[in-house]
């Protein structure tokens, strides 16, 4: 073998080790904390994710141009207020997968996208959906009081930014799983957005969604307390969670 192509097989072998020792492409989607591995049916790869970010967009757009259009007035079903639900639902997945994956990278996998939050979770949305439809069918004089459809915009549209922010401000104190042991990294959040809100992630999401579980908050301040001692006893005193009937 002539002296140069073994310099081009040594070239060779080299890239390939240094491609084996390479950290992770920027496109991967897969924790490094296995406590934070996917749990769920859907492939935790780029193809799904992407798919799944299309779907989402495609959705989206469909609903935004209801809500701008009313549809129209081509068909029955083909209101403002099922195009604002279904564009609002859209983003609240798709903003849960993108906040993770630009400020929380390391928690970041397709089950950040909450579509696998139990099987309760869509069966509340999809019989919200049917009641509104039913409703909208049989009597529609029901669905034509404009400022209550306002109200609930303005309160989804609070609640969305409230989630977000408090996403990004924890960083990577925040998780989609709720934490049952004190990481090295983890400390105790007490500004920003939590200056004000105690809980601000699930704040934002009872306005959201004006459904909330309380028993996740009452397991997280046990934590919580277990966590950081009298530092969260104190924060706990002077800032309360903005939530009705959770002080």
């Amino acid at each position: 073998m002539s002296p140069t192509s073994d310099a081009v097989d040594d070239g060779f072998e080299t890239r390939l080790r240094r491609r084996a020792g390479a950290k992770a492409s920027p496109l991967d989607t897969v924790p490094v904390d296995p406590a934070h591995q996917p749990r769920g049916l859907i492939a935790n790869t780029p193809l799904s994710v992407c798919l799944i970010s299309f779907l989402l967009g495609s959705l989206f757009s469909f609903g935004l141009l209801l809500f701008f259009t009313n549809g129209y007035g081509l068909y029955w079903w083909s209101t403002y207020q099922l195009g604002f639900f279904l564009a609002v639902w859209s983003t609240f997945h798709w903003a849960e997968f993108a906040v993770t994956a630009g400020w929380n990278r390391d928690k970041c996998s397709v089950d950040s996208f909450l579509l696998e939050n139990g099987a309760m979770y869509h069966v509340a949305h999809a019989l919200a959906l049917t009641e509104y439809l039913l409703t909208l069918f049989f009597k529609p004089e029901y669905k034509q009081w404009p400022y209550v459809s306002l109200l609930g915009i303005m309160l989804v549209l609070i609640g969305q930014t409230l989630r977000s922010t408090a996403m990004v401000y924890a960083g990577s104190n925040f998780s989609h799983m709720l934490a049952y042991r004190k990481l090295d990294g983890h400390v105790l959040v007490t500004g920003g957005i939590y200056r004000w809100f105690r809980h601000p992630s699930y704040a934002g999401f009872f306005y959201w969604a004006l459904d909330i579980k309380a028993n996740i908050i009452e397991a997280e301040e046990q934590y919580l307390t277990k966590f950081f001692g009298d530092d969260y006893r104190i924060y706990k005193q002077s800032v309360g969670t903005k939530i009705p009937f959770i002080p």
